[in-house]
């Protein structure tokens, strides 16, 4: 067998794997979340199309060029951030090069501080250089948000600091209110503007203990998506000043965003606030009892070592590390899944940590909040059997 016909042959084992697993989870019976992919598309289409009327007057021509229903959530999103205005993007992805472009054209500094952990530097494939001409930089590669001496102290100008909150890949993390305010003083002391990376800002309520409003104002401008936390199709949004908003406006068409049609995204964006964002709180709080009763489990099936990162999470969203092979953990879980019809963990992965240790993010939504702690510890004393058992 040739290379290419190798790399094939695994590629379609990989994806006869991708589509197994989803089945798997999709056939659970019990799951602490259900991703996007849980439903079948027909389910999907039939439910949208069935909730669409809660929201919006399905008597309403479709949209055109973002006017109509996709109007109608960049409004929703700047009342709810407390913006002057907002503008719908396709992805996040390229709504943040849009921000920060307009930034760099205003402050004159191409120049963005960042953590490295943050989505444009690891998951953009360099987006913010090869296409917005933006220069990164790193105040801190400690898995957290920069402190505010780290801001002041650095030792290159920058024009605008991007804050991502949580900070995803370093475990969902998010500093205490007091700790981010003295942060964004630092960079305003500096001549620079804030983006907050808001991608998963719905959820920080709980931990900041202040309303949408409040957060979003210590930024510039916030970005924020649809389909994280709020189970929209796709789609995102960037809220700030009005004569910032209106450049990006004009940036989005240049980037190839200004879309013909889009509504089903959009009302599924209007779905996620109406039905979503007001349970979030309930999701952030049962993750607490998620983690404890895991950390429970694991003391007691004897794990050698283990990390909960956060200890006690800050949002909806935590990873779990444990001293295993990835592909033995994968095994074990995929198999729990298969055979009892409870999905506790999905994939791991052995990406940065020391060698023998892997990985997952476990996610608590409406389908989470049906485990009792009990049940938690139950599976998860299930799932270290399987692991022993190799």
């Amino acid at each position: 067998m040739n290379e290419t016909a190798a790399e094939e042959t695994e590629e379609a084992t990989e994806e006869e794997l991708r589509r197994h697993r989803s089945a798997v989870w999709r056939g659970s019976r019990r799951l602490l979340w259900r991703g996007p992919a849980d439903r079948p598309l027909g389910e999907r289409l039939t439910a949208l199309a069935a909730d669409a009327g809660q929201v919006c007057d399905l008597a309403d021509t479709p949209d055109l060029y973002g006017d109509g229903v996709v109007g109608e959530v960049e409004r929703r999103v700047a009342a709810l951030l407390g913006f002057p205005a907002a503008v719908y993007f396709p992805t996040g992805t390229m709504a943040q090069q849009v921000a920060l472009r307009c930034w760099a054209e205003r402050t004159g500094n191409a120049t963005v501080a960042l953590h490295p952990m943050a989505h444009p530097e690891r998951h953009e494939r360099g987006a913010f250089g090869a296409v917005s001409g933006l220069r990164t930089v790193h105040p801190t590669r400690e898995p957290r948000l920069p402190t505010a001496r780290e801001i002041a102290d650095f030792e290159e100008p920058f024009g605008a600091l991007m804050l991502e909150l949580p900070l995803r890949d370093a475990g969902f993390v998010l500093p205490e209110w007091d700790e981010l305010t003295r942060t964004v003083s630092a960079a305003r002391e500096r001549d620079a503007v804030v983006h907050f990376d808001g991608a998963r800002l719905w959820e920080c309520v709980t931990h900041f203990g202040r309303p949408l409003a409040e957060i979003a104002s210590l930024a510039d401008s916030v970005y924020v998506s649809f389909y994280k936390s709020l189970g929209g199709l796709s789609g995102a949004a960037l809220a700030g000043p009005a004569e910032v908003m209106a450049q990006a406006r004009a940036w989005r068409h240049r980037y190839g965003g200004l879309l013909f049609q889009q509504y089903p995204a959009a009302v599924s964006a209007l779905l996620g606030l109406e039905r979503e964002l007001p349970r979030l709180p309930s999701y952030v709080a049962h993750a607490k009892r998620v983690a404890a009763a895991l950390t429970d489990a694991f003391h007691e099936g004897g794990v050698p070592w283990f990390r909960l990162n956060p200890p006690v999470p800050h949002t909806h969203q935590f990873q779990v590390w444990l001293p295993y092979e990835a592909e033995v953990l994968d095994r074990a879980a995929l198999g729990q899944s298969e055979e009892t019809g409870v999905t506790l963990f999905r994939r791991w992965f052995a990406e940065g940590g020391a060698p023998g240790t892997s990985v997952t993010e476990v996610t608590v939504d409406s389908a989470g909040l049906e485990w009792t702690p009990g049940e938690v510890r139950e599976a998860a004393a299930e799932f270290l059997r399987r692991v022993e058992a190799g």
